[in-house]
């Protein structure tokens, strides 16, 4: 029998507000309706921190009012209730093994503009290393391609666009990369440093929800990044966000997805071709 207290770990204060079984697992319903994450009892204490922040930065003082603003899906907190409990890890030229993939897939495409999609692109290093492969690829600042970028997180969103990074984002960056494509910052922002103006206008930016009716990205893809996002779903969101993700890849098209994701259990949708690289199983018939 589970109590409906939360124990608190050891060496860890008492907590500031009241929190037990009850609410955390509001909170898992909440934000498994609302945006299909699916949290399990290793998030305990994640769940807490994150959504005490927002409990004193409203002056609200307990979980249960709090909580209880989310049961409208049109409250404005919503936008910072996801926020919160999203996770953005995140670097440049992440799973690097798949660069190169991208390139060549790139180089054998119609002559018309290459569409690729980054489907969970957090703070925007993932969808500026595309950028970055892409015009290493066809030689040139302004590629024939067309790249969107969406996220849950509006405010991870909002870095992106800005495209301004700490010196130690780009600690792992190759120094060819850096003088091609990054403005270093000056005085107020010396050691931070910029995407070039050309690889943001690259990009468009714009905020989706895998649980919507509608999404607001339409297709065909000659790529489509999604990776790293599905390991926070349970298997049938996965498979449901799998099967409209395939609707909207063009044939011959690839989709990447993360190291620790598998897609086995969905191989009527996708085969894999490589390390973590897929194509519609359509295209093998």
């Amino acid at each position: 029998m589970r109590s409906d207290t939360l124990t608190v770990q050891p060496g860890l204060h008492k907590r500031e507000f009241n929190y037990g079984r009850a609410d955390f697992e509001r909170v898992c319903r909440l934000i498994y309706r609302h945006a299909g994450i699916s949290l399990n009892d290793s998030k305990v204490e994640m769940v807490y921190s994150r959504v005490a922040k927002r409990l004193r930065t409203l002056g609200v003082a307990s979980f249960k009012p709090y909580l209880d603003l989310l049961e409208d899906d049109a409250h404005p907190e919503w936008e910072h209730f996801v926020n919160a409990l999203t996770t953005n890890l995140t670097e440049f030229f992440r799973e690097p093994h798949h660069y190169p993939v991208l390139a060549a897939h790139a180089l054998k495409s119609p002559n018309r503009p290459f569409r690729v999609w980054s489907a969970a692109c957090s703070t925007g290093e993932e969808p500026y290393s595309l950028a970055m492969t892409l015009c290493d690829a066809f030689n040139s600042l302004a590629p024939p391609i067309s790249l969107i970028a969406t996220d849950l997180d509006t405010g991870v969103l909002a870095k992106a666009h800005d495209g301004i990074y700490a010196g130690e984002r780009i600690a792992d960056v190759d120094e060819e990369h850096l003088k091609r494509y990054f403005l270093r910052g000056k005085g107020a922002r010396e050691g931070s440093v910029r995407m070039r103006a050309e690889i943001r206008s690259l990009i468009r930016f714009h905020q989706l929800n895998f649980l919507a009716a509608d999404w607001d990205v339409k297709g065909p893809f000659d790529a489509i990044f999604c990776r790293n996002v599905l390991i926070y779903f349970d298997k049938p969101t996965q498979y449901k966000v799998l099967q409209r993700l395939a609707e909207r890849l063009a044939p011959g098209g690839l989709l990447f997805a993360g190291h620790s994701e598998s897609l086995l259990y969905a191989a009527d949708i996708f085969q894999p071709i490589g390390k973590t690289v897929y194509r519609l199983t359509r295209d093998r018939q």
